[in-house]
Formats: C-alpha cells, sequence, structure tokens
C-alpha cells in the first residue's frame, strides 16, 4: 500500500487494519474522526508526519502474528450482519457486566478517587445512547443497506435513503467516542491506583476492552460499510432510468 502524508487516516485503516494500532499509539482517532489525512492528523497532535508513515510502514513489513479479516472486501448486507450479531451483542452484554461493578467501586472509592464519579456518569450516558443507536441500526438503517444489496441484485430498489440515517449515526459515534476519550483521560488510559481492589481492576480491564471492541465496532461502519452504502445507492440511482 502506497501510505503518503495525503493517505485518509480512515481508509488506511480499513485497507489494514493493523495500521490501527500504530495511530491508537499516537493519541490519532482512526474512526470517529478518521476521515482525515495522515498529514493533518499529524499536525492537529504535533507529530512528525515522516516518523508516523515509518512506522505504518514497519507494520506493513512486519508478517502479522494472526490472519486479520479483509473486511473492506465483504459484501455490505454481511458487514451488517457481521456488526450486528458480534459487536451489538457484546455491547448489551459488556453493559450488563460493567455497569454493576462501576457503580461498587465508586461508592466504595469514590472518596478516594473522585474522578469514578464522572467514569460512572459518563458510561452510563454512554451505555444508554448505545442501547438506543443500535436499536435505530438495527430496525431501520441496515435493513436498508440490505435492501441496497439487493437492489444491485436485481430486486426493486428501496425509495428511502440512506444518507440522513448514517449522518445521524455518524453524530452518535462521535459523541460516544468524545465520552471514551474523557474517560481514558480521567483514568489513566484505564490503569488502576495503587489502592485498587480487584474488582477495581477489574472494572478498568473492561473498561479498556469495551473502549478497543467499541473503536473497532465504529471502524466498521464510519470507514467500511457506511462510504460503500453510500456509494452504492449513489450508483444505483445513476443507473435507474429516467422516468
Amino acid at each position: 500500500m502506497n501510505i503518503t502524508p495525503q493517505s485518509n487516516v480512515g481508509q488506511i485503516v480499513a485497507e489494514n487494519y493493523r495500521y490501527a494500532g500504530v495511530f491508537r499509539a499516537a493519541g490519532i482517532d482512526f474512526c470517529c474522526k478518521g476521515n482525515h489525512s495522515i498529514q493533518h492528523a499529524c499536525e492537529q497532535s504535533n507529530l512528525n508526519v515522516d516518523d508516523l508513515i515509518a512506522q505504518l510502514k514497519e507494520v506493513e513489513a512486519t508478517p502479522a502474528q494472526t490472519e486479520e479479516q479483509d473486511y473492506n472486501s465483504w459484501p455490505l448486507d454481511l458487514l451488517a450482519d457481521y456488526i450486528e450479531k458480534t459487536h451489538h451483542r457484546y455491547v448489551r452484554h459488556r453493559i450488563e457486566e460493567i455497569t454493576p461493578y462501576l457503580d461498587k467501586i465508586m461508592r466504595v472509592h469514590g472518596g478516594r478517587h473522585p474522578e469514578l464519579v464522572d467514569i460512572n456518569e459518563l458510561f452510563s450516558e454512554s451505555a444508554k445512547e448505545l442501547v438506543e443507536h443500535m436499536d435505530k441500526e438495527e430496525s431501520g438503517l441496515f435493513p436498508q443497506i440490505r435492501k441496497l444489496v439487493d437492489s444491485k441484485k436485481g430486486s426493486a430498489q428501496d425509495s428511502s435513503s440512506v444518507e440522513v440515517p448514517i449522518a445521524s449515526m455518524h453524530h452518535d459515534h462521535d459523541a460516544v467516542g468524545e465520552r471514551f476519550h474523557k474517560m481514558s483521560v480521567l483514568s489513566d488510559k484505564y490503569t488502576p491506583p495503587p489502592d485498587a481492589c480487584n474488582t477495581y481492576m477489574v472494572t478498568y480491564s473492561l473498561l479498556k476492552e469495551f473502549e478497543d471492541d467499541l473503536f473497532r465496532h465504529i471502524h466498521l461502519e464510519n470507514n467500511i460499510l457506511f462510504p460503500k452504502s453510500i456509494v452504492l445507492e449513489q450508483d444505483l440511482n445513476s443507473a435507474a432510468p429516467v422516468a
């Protein structure tokens, strides 16, 4: 892959998710705000663009330890099914697990670690909005995307557009991404303090895992599923006979 300062961050990760680790370590958002060039991202973060590109090329030259799925090549209906069955289920399950843990450590340790009050509130707000967000995708947007795929196969095309609901999903992603950024800062990247009990350590470990899964989840939608769905709809509209 030819990586230059003008290469798009989100598209690079869409081509190979292994690049995500470089951007994450550099503090560059590749999912919620991934629609910008490497040059722009480095300028915003006061990073040397040549150094970052060298790190990306090093990843490219290093054999992968495990095979990464080429989600960018998947049919859109398959990708929507995967996101729903894998990431949506994970989010709902982990919310039920993390919520009581966070409540408990806030009550027990909140006096010495007041940041837990803010982390608990931020997670609670994120959990509520994520469930509503996934419900909207599962009942509205994803079925629309599946209809677009069916239209490409020759079935009747749905008249509703995906662009408006996708814009709404992007807004939701930005909001939850900002909340998790705040949680990461408040928790020093989910690092338990020296006096942390086992529940405290488990909770922070779960939060870090949740964030990692969420960013991959958002990446699959923002950088692959959504833009390709818009392009497919535009192609179908341009190919439709004029009445």
